[in-house]
């Protein structure tokens, strides 16, 4: 079945952020914390934001691989991608309120948690393959 209208775009684009935030997490963090108006930790911390750069990076790949067979791939992926999207997006919202990490990441919780939502709001527009 055909993706709903918008399944296409998103996928474009939520894709294309992840990749490129995960590829500057892992590459460039300093950078790519700087655009993103997040205070830069300290060395240690740095190795681990890396490896989070590189899940960040998988997720956006996931999105960008669903658009080469949007059919039978985009649904899949776009329920895939739910549970660390949420995750992430809750985890950063709480700490943030705890004072654990600053304001700035709330961007990161506003655009996580959106992404939950249109995602399911997608889903449930586009019914499974029988």
């Amino acid at each position: 079945m055909k993706p709903p209208p918008g399944a296409l775009g998103l996928a474009l684009v939520a894709g294309g952020m992840d990749l490129l935030t995960g590829l500057g997490l892992v590459g460039l963090p300093q950078l790519t914390l700087g655009l993103m108006s997040v205070p830069v930790p300290g060395a240690e911390a740095l190795l681990y934001l890396r490896f989070v750069g590189a899940f960040v990076a998988a997720t956006g790949a996931m999105y960008l691989w669903a658009l080469s067979a949007p059919a039978a791939r985009l649904r899949p992926v776009l329920g895939a991608t739910l549970l660390p999207r949420g995750a992430a997006g809750c985890f950063t919202g709480l700490a943030v309120l705890s004072g654990a990490l600053a304001r700035p990441w709330l961007s990161v919780t506003a655009v996580d948690l959106a992404l939950v939502v249109v995602q399911l709001w997608l889903r449930r527009r586009w019914p499974p393959a029988e």
